[in-house]
């Protein structure tokens, strides 16, 4: 059984910065990609970053380029994202996940799902 532990969400002001993290125990898949996800109140669940096994491979959504960078670390058993400049509506419950695809941006590909972790951007 695998899990995935989310932290470091919180309450911060638009523009300001936080770092998601992601840490993995359990046996797995070989080589899962990882991805975040986040869900609105009221709204579907959405992708936000992807990453490849090897974080060779990476992919963002449109709303959040610029801003959000995910990066990993296999020694670790840790994936991050990295948060600049926050806007409101970034406000979320932010969901980490794997998949034993290399890296896609389904929500249907990812097997293994955090329990989450809070953000919220005050305006």
């Amino acid at each position: 059984q695998v899990q995935l532990v989310e932290s470091g969400g919180g309450l911060v002001q638009a523009g300001d910065s936080l770092r998601l993290s992601c840490a993995a125990s359990g046996r797995t898949f070989s080589n899962p990609g990882m991805g975040w996800f986040r869900q609105a109140p009221g709204k579907e669940r959405e992708f936000v970053a992807a990453i490849s096994w090897s974080g060779s491979n990476t992919r963002n959504a449109d709303s959040v380029k610029g801003r959000f960078t995910i990066s990993r670390d296999n020694a670790k058993n840790t994936v991050y994202l990295q948060m600049n400049n926050l806007k409101p509506e970034d406000t979320a419950v932010y969901y980490c996940a794997a998949t034993p695809l290399g890296i896609t941006t389904l929500t249907a590909a990812y097997n293994y799902w955090g329990q989450g972790t809070q953000v919220t951007v005050s305006s």
